[in-house]
């Protein structure tokens, strides 16, 4: 008999930021056990259930008994499992004893690799009571929880407390054991709204008892919904702030979501907005209110009770949010007695790593190199070198010191404060960008200077002593400096040399403190975020090869070269052309090239005459679209060497026996792989 199976477990309070991956997890796993064993079909995905207080399941059309069926065990190979006299091995004799049968009874299976035994049983169907609390354990144990806890007496361990324990098919209790609880047909309501058990009559009951009875919301993506459509009711015209990570909390939160408005003293709006931002969403988890752009004294509280008379909540709410605003507000006045440059000397007592030294050492590096960076880019060298020395002074605030998320944001703040240049305090800002893929770049050649300086000399540093990030382990955030470098440098874009801005940050570094071949490490890891980033960004493949294994060095090129391979690659020329290159490259390869220079007057077939005068007509043009970085025509003027080089191929043996013979069509191959290789490797088309 089929009907619906509900599964609920009632706790306290689960961890907010976890409980949606805890509920899609148990889904995940029940899901899977209960497929398997035959009782729900393997496309029936069920819906999952969870609030602060529980997580649930529902599976309709789940079976009472699972269906009888086959059971298929494979067994030693044949070759292993029967012995020269051809009786069975103890191990084939351990295998027969496991699955109850006897020789006679196993069949023969080839999977194309060997011949192996197989035992079928049939097996009956058994009740669901039989399996189900043992699949809900099992699930329990693999739910994505980092810490788990015990309780009481027993030795029941969960992420938090069980206190009850719902298993119904139907109208029927599904009798089994879970964490040391029977099952029962009944559960709790809110806890403030509601009273006493409910009874859950039918499986299918659950959602809706739930909410007339208990007012609970069960489903965690209805209440989510409930809070956003509240939210945007509530604005009125004004704008909540955007944070998805904020509703998903506070959806965790509530079991029955109700949004209210409250305010607070217009004078706290003399701190900067972030400050208030973050000490009302971090600690009160509340939706600030912002009118044109610019934040309000309103905001709205997500709350977990419906009253008639709100004045109670709202009022709480502007209570505890009034201590916080004028911590918030004293840090910032405390903060701009002390001008950022007198604090810069404190930085020499925070470690930045025991092997490079401290935070006042690195700023120091900082400068020099942004200073260098700067005088490339033809911008003011004395603010970068000012906006670099400053650019982590305000990680010894209070502000900072109480909000790290606030760093580099402040720092702007109170160098407006201190009346430093506008490029100088924006570049404070700005040097931590891009802080996450797709975040803004730094504005301007001076933060630009400063932000490739503090992630060229992280990278440099950490390469340099052997701190390189393996497989998903990145304690520094190598990867992300990696991106934010090629990304400045390609989207900016800046005329700057890699290799040379890799060798300017090392040479910040006191002698011998940096080790090994670190340099070349630390390319071959920027080249492969390149490529990864310029997969993202929707370039083939085979496009991206071509170019990367030139290593360029100069990424603001790499996007033009990349659409001039890609109008290439559609050139009827270009197949012919590849594979030409690639034989060459081959060639080359094998063949130590004495000579670049080829004689004239050593040519004799009338192909090598033919392609040397073709070459030699279209270097100049080539090599000037080149320099001018028209990468598409000098591809296209390439192309017109297709009849020359398929010619010379056919008609030219290039390993000849005569010496001087030899290496004069190596020279002249050796001059064509250079020529046609300008933009990109096109033999790797």
């Amino acid at each position: 008999m089929k009907d619906t199976l509900l599964i609920e477990l009632l706790t306290e309070e689960l961890p907010p930021k976890s409980l949606a991956k805890l509920g899609q997890s148990f889904r995940e796993q029940l899901q899977k056990s209960l497929a398997e064993a035959g009782f729900i079909a393997d496309s029936n995905a069920g819906q999952w259930f969870a609030t602060p207080r529980r997580l649930a399941l529902q599976f309709v059309d789940c079976l009472a008994t699972q269906p009888d069926r086959v059971i298929e065990k494979k067994g030693p190979a044949v070759a292993s499992g029967l012995g020269a006299d051809g009786k069975p091995t103890k191990a084939l004799e351990g295998f027969m004893r496991s699955a109850g049968l006897v020789f006679e009874q196993l069949e023969k299976l080839d999977d194309g690799k060997a011949e192996y035994f197989v035992a079928r049983i049939a097996k009956s169907g058994e009740a669901l009571d039989v399996h189900l609390a043992g699949f809900v354990e099992a699930a329990l144990k693999k739910l994505p929880v980092a810490k788990i806890m015990r309780w009481g007496a027993g030795e029941a361990q969960f992420v938090r407390p069980v206190h009850g324990l719902m298993l119904l098919h139907g109208a029927r209790i599904v009798t089994g054991q879970v964490l040391g609880l029977n099952s029962r047909n009944t559960t709790r309501g809110h806890r403030f709204m509601s009273s006493g058990d409910i009874v859950i009559a039918h499986a299918n009951d659950y959602a809706t008892t739930l909410a007339a009875q208990g007012k609970v919301v069960a489903a965690y993506d209805e209440r989510r919904a409930m809070i956003r459509a509240q939210l945007d009711t509530l604005a009125a015209g004004r704008q909540w702030l955007p944070d998805e990570a904020l509703v998903d909390e506070v959806t965790a939160l509530v079991e029955f979501p109700v949004v209210y408005e409250a305010g607070f003293e217009a004078e706290f709006l003399a701190v900067p907005q972030e400050c208030l931002i973050l000490t009302m969403k971090a600690n009160q988890k509340y939706f600030p209110l912002f009118a044109a752009g610019k934040l309000t004294n309103r905001f709205l509280v997500v709350s977990n009770m419906q009253v008639a008379d709100p004045r109670h909540i709202v009022g709480g709410n502007e209570r505890v949010v009034r201590p916080r605003l004028s911590d918030a507000r004293f840090f910032f006045n405390q903060d701009r007695k002390t001008p950022l440059a007198a604090r810069v000397a404190k930085l020499g007592n925070i470690v930045y790593h025991n092997k490079l030294g401290s935070v006042g050492e690195r700023v120091q590096r900082l400068a020099r190199l942004a200073v260098t960076i700067a005088g490339h880019l033809g911008a003011d060298k004395a603010q970068a070198g000012r906006a670099a020395l400053l650019a982590k002074a305000d990680l010894v605030t209070d502000m900072v010191g109480e909000f790290p998320e606030l760093q580099g944001i402040m720092g702007r703040y109170y160098a407006q404060h201190d009346q430093e240049p506008a490029a100088v305090a924006d570049a404070i800002e700005g040097h931590y960008h891009p802080r996450f893929n797709g975040d803004t770049l730094p504005q301007g050649n001076i933060a630009c200077a400063v932000a490739l300086a503090d992630k060229l000399d992280a990278l440099t540093g950490f390469f340099g002593i052997g701190q390189i990030p393996t497989g998903d382990k990145d304690p520094f955030a190598l990867r992300r400096a990696a991106l934010g470098v090629l990304r400045i440098l390609m989207e900016a874009p800046l005329p700057l040399d890699l290799a040379e801005l890799i060798d300017a940050a090392a040479a910040g570094f006191a002698p011998g403190m940096l080790q090994g071949e670190f340099k070349a490490q630390l390319a071959d890891f920027m080249f492969e975020r390149l490529r990864n980033l310029l997969r993202e960004a929707g370039h083939e493949q085979k496009l991206i090869d071509a170019v990367l294994a030139l290593k360029p060095t100069r990424i603001d090129k790499v996007p033009a070269k990349l659409a001039a391979v890609k109008v290439f690659v559609a050139l009827p020329e270009s197949a012919a052309l590849a594979a030409a290159n690639k034989r060459i490259v081959n060639i080359l390869r094998k063949t130590a090239v004495t000579t670049d220079d080829v004689d004239a007057a050593l040519l004799q077939e009338a192909a090598e005459k033919a392609l040397f005068a073709r070459l030699t007509a279209i270097t100049p043009a080539v090599r000037s679209f080149v320099a001018n970085e028209d990468y598409a025509d000098a591809l296209k003027a390439l192309a017109g060497l297709r009849s020359e080089v398929d010619a010379f191929f056919d008609g030219v043996m290039v390993m000849a026996e005569e010496p001087l013979t030899r290496a004069n069509r190596l020279a002249l191959l050796n001059q064509l792989a250079d020529l046609m290789n300008q933009v990109a490797d096109i033999s790797r088309l």
